[in-house]
């Protein structure tokens, strides 16, 4: 419910159960009034002389591409939880969150207080008639502001002293008028002097205006169909009034703005058309009606905007969207027992006096355009996204379909472009600072978050489900990392938590596990979560497109037994292991030698990561050792080393390869290599690889010392047979010379080429 004067409702919008109690009618006369305006009785008949009925039946369509999705979307969504006053920002508010939804808010606000200055400038020139009547009399010439000006004052006046029924009861009475008025144009014939020979679906007249332009001045017709929804918080049912009011407004729309194109076609040629922007009196069976319904037309679609303006006002206020808080308070303020929105109906009444006193009806037309299209697209935005999220929350009684509001969204964009360039990047740019400033002053997101948490996930669950159904065969697809990574040591010691970020840039995917070793208890799975959430974000400081999570287990083995069976992020099954020692704790090398063992067994390649406090240094080079005994981990070796350089910190890095072998076979081997990478595509320079002949691994650590020991990492690779050595350890000892050092055991055969 709405807050009672003079208290604070923080961020939730409240209102009465029923407000006024109003149905589904003055919904549907608010829309169809403010749809049948001042386009249909001044503007439609040069529309259709400019670009014949065919073309002003495509601009019907089009507009209703926008309006149509837009309808459903918010019927859709009005049905999904209780609409409280505010109409389409409540909406929106409440599906993206007030950061969002009050820069929105306040574009919808403007539009509508700007709209009453449209209406009442196109009902000054109803009375186009009196001003050339007092100009031939009297030899004066009438200003239309000196009528317009004051009946948007006297209209503000009869909102502040009666109220909205009042407010409803004037509604009826113009609805009935312009209803006569329109029975009136379409029992007429017009003159047999005006009449063209027949119906001409393309009759045009020469050098007319080209569908854009026309398409833009008559645009602003089609956009009051949700002008009932200010109207929210009045409503005794808004989930049933606002989808029925709404949509019959929308359709009955639609089939006038047709039938209209026909009958002017049919009653005038397009030159009579073209220069007679009251053509309808001269074909209406009484002439004065149209004047009649021209001024009933404006005056009901001011008051309708009149009526709705003020209470989204009130509506922002309540939820402390205005930046000066003294005005939220004065602004939220209703008088009486229906909360009338005395206060914001004054401040919407000034705006609507001075574009009133500076503007006119094409002027303003263009602005409430982009406006009303903003509004729109962000309409048919949440129900998309709200579809795809899958929030067992959002169950909605009326259901539109995705794929509608998707095209709603993207005519709005369309049209918002071709009316007007300028004002379009205004309308969005003044939306974006809007937004900006209130995400600057620490409004809530969670509902902004949620929705679009809800649809990363609808999406991810697409894709791994797709992936797993499709599995692509390494041969057919081409190898790429799938790695997972075991730490014991969270945040602090990061070396190949880095390596795994650079591996899985682009080319590759990654499970980062946190090992907690201890039994399984509410405890210890908080613990974890504690540390997991650090290393989220390190993955958002750093910007690596990993995924981090935890394993609880009292065993290492049990863990990595565990991991090893993780599913692959990607839909793919994991093919790498990740392990990391520091040479300082022979602990680490027990349990680095049982996992890549189990890994290898259970045909994992092994990555171990020897770590040093270098830290990989200056990121500029990486050397890659290759000898005769673990020639089958090249191709995996030089992979590694072409992803790693892929990285935006290693781009200024430069591949070396050295080709170890018996001192007879080291040339051979180096050419091997060269063909490879040749073959391969690599980028490594030929005058990057080197034969290195060595006879003793004592002689193979002096060339490492003496080659590699300023590299920022070196690739080394590992057989199945050091693997199963007791001198395993050893083994991850050698290569001492270097920094840190990436030993890679493949049991993988990958091509390269």
């Amino acid at each position: 419910m709405f807050s009672k004067p003079g208290q604070r409702s923080g961020s939730k919008m409240t209102g009465s159960p029923q407000g006024l109690g109003f149905g589904t009618a003055p919904v549907f006369l608010t829309s169809i009034t403010t749809i049948l305006g001042a386009i249909l009785f001044l503007r439609f008949g040069y529309a259709v002389a400019n670009v014949g009925l065919w073309g002003s039946l495509v601009i019907i369509i089009l507009g209703h591409l926008v309006t149509i999705p837009t309808v459903l979307a918010v019927s859709e969504i009005a049905t999904n939880r209780r609409v409280a006053g505010g109409g389409a920002y409540y909406i929106v508010s409440r599906s993206f969150g007030t950061s969002i939804g009050g820069a929105i808010g306040l574009a919808l606000y403007l539009s509508q207080a700007i709209s009453v200055a449209f209406y009442m400038v196109a009902f000054a020139e109803a009375f186009g008639p009196v001003y050339a009547w007092i100009a031939d009399t009297y030899e004066f010439q009438l200003d239309p502001r000196w009528l317009s000006v004051p009946g948007t004052i006297l209209l503000i006046v009869i909102m502040l002293t009666k109220g909205a029924n009042v407010g409803m009861s004037v509604l009826w009475g113009v609805s009935v008028v312009l209803g006569a008025s329109l029975a009136a144009f379409f029992l007429g014939e017009g003159p047999e002097s005006i009449r063209p020979d027949g119906l001409n679906l393309t009759a045009r007249i020469e050098s007319g205006d080209n569908f854009g332009t026309v398409f833009a001045t008559c645009f602003p017709a089609f956009t009051g169909m949700i002008a009932g929804l200010g109207l929210s918080g009045d409503l005794k049912n808004p989930q049933k009034s606002i989808p029925l009011g709404t949509i019959g407004a929308t359709l009955a729309g639609m089939l006038i703005y047709t039938i209209t194109a026909f009958k002017l076609c049919q009653s005038a040629t397009p030159a009579e058309l073209a220069v007679d922007q009251f053509i309808m009196a001269k074909i209406s069976l009484w002439g004065p009606a149209i004047y009649i319904g021209l001024g009933a037309a404006a005056l009901s679609s001011a008051l309708g905007s009149i009526l709705v303006a003020p209470r989204t006002l009130q509506a922002l206020a309540r939820d402390n969207v205005l930046p000066i808080p003294q005005l939220n308070r004065l602004m939220e303020k209703g008088i009486g027992k229906n909360q009338e929105p005395v206060y914001a109906t004054c401040v919407s009444g000034a705006i609507a006096i001075v574009f009133v006193v500076i503007g006119g009806v094409d002027f303003i037309a263009q602005i409430l355009s982009m406006f009303f299209m903003v509004m729109y697209g962000a309409l048919c935005i949440v129900s998309f996204l709200e579809h795809f999220a899958g929030n067992p929350s959002y169950r909605p009684t009326f259901h539109s379909r995705w794929y509608v509001s998707l095209l709603g969204a993207a005519m709005c964009g369309l049209m918002m472009v071709q009316i007007s360039l300028l004002y379009s990047f205004i309308s969005v740019g003044l939306m974006v600072a809007a937004y900006l400033g209130f995400r600057h002053s620490g409004r809530d997101q969670r509902d902004l978050t949620a929705i679009f948490q809800g649809t990363m996930f609808q999406l991810t669950r697409w894709l791994q489900t797709t992936l797993q159904k499709s599995r692509v065969m390494t041969s057919e697809g081409g190898w790429r990392p799938s790695i997972v990574a075991m730490t014991r040591f969270g945040a602090r010691r990061l070396g190949h938590f880095d390596l795994l970020r650079w591996i899985c840039h682009r080319h590759g995917f990654g499970h980062f596990i946190q090992f907690v070793e201890t039994d399984f208890s509410f405890t210890s799975e908080s613990d974890a979560q504690t540390q997991v959430d650090g290393l989220i974000q390190r993955t958002e400081i750093s910007r690596a497109g990993i995924f981090v999570d935890s394993v609880i287990c009292p065993t290492f083995r049990l863990a990595m037994a565990q991991i090893l069976q993780m599913p692959g992020i990607s839909g793919l099954p994991n093919n790498c292991l990740l392990l990391e020692f520091k040479d300082e704790n022979p602990d680490e090398l027990i349990e680095v030698g049982e996992g890549a063992r189990l890994a290898s067994s259970l045909m994992y390649n092994v990555l171990i990561l020897r770590s040093r406090e270098y830290r990989f240094g200056y990121r500029s080079s990486i050397h890659v050792w290759v000898t005769e005994e673990n020639l089958k981990n090249a191709p995996l070796m030089l992979l590694l080393a072409y992803i790693i350089v892929g990285h935006p910190e290693w781009k200024r890095a430069e591949i070396r390869l050295f080709a170890c072998s018996e001192r007879r076979n080291a040339e051979r081997e180096a050419d091997e290599l060269s063909t490879l990478m040749q073959e391969g595509r690599l980028p490594i320079s030929m005058q990057k690889v080197s034969s290195v002949p060595y006879d003793s691994t004592e002689t193979l650590e002096e060339e490492i010392g003496l080659r590699s020991s300023q590299a920022d990492l070196v690739i080394a690779g590992l057989t199945a047979e050091d693997l199963d050595s007791a001198d395993f350890a050893q083994t991850l000892r050698s290569y001492a010379a270097a920094n840190d050092v990436l030993f890679v055991h493949a049991v993988e055969q990958i091509s390269i080429d």
